[in-house]
């Protein structure tokens, strides 16, 4: 189980940080936007600057996973980027949601490791 959550961790920092890296420096070539709603939501993202502090979260949060350090502050700033990522694709552009569906499940076994670090958000009655 730990090389898979190795293995899981390597994964998510190597995809969040290098997807992250070129919403700043546009090493991968992207091509056109893609046809239909898919296309307007990512030029509205794109012309609003939108993508930049995505892109800055995405990046961070990939260097913590790579340095294995604050991992579950990681895994919680990227699930709703994650969530977003999904839903867009599940629902407007479905042909490319492999990468969507890998970040997931390597999410789900890292967290799975570090389930005990998010034992508190998951009471039922708080404390105080």
């Amino acid at each position: 189980m730990k090389i898979l959550t190795l293995v899981a961790r390597i994964l998510l920092g190597l995809e969040f940080f290098v997807f992250g890296l070129n919403g700043f420096f546009h090493f991968i070539p992207m091509g056109a936007p893609p046809a239909g709603v898919a296309g307007i939501f990512m030029t509205t993202l794109t012309a609003t600057h939108y993508f930049y502090p995505i892109a800055f979260l995405q990046a961070l949060c990939g260097l913590l996973f790579l340095v294995n350090r604050y991992v579950p502050l990681a895994l919680t700033l990227i699930c709703p980027i994650l969530v977003n990522i999904l839903m867009f694709h599940a629902l407007m552009a479905p042909t490319n949601i492999g990468p969507g569906i890998l970040a997931t499940v390597c999410w789900l076994i890292v967290y799975w490791a570090h389930r005990p670090a998010f034992k508190g958000i998951f009471a039922q009655k708080s404390p105080a």
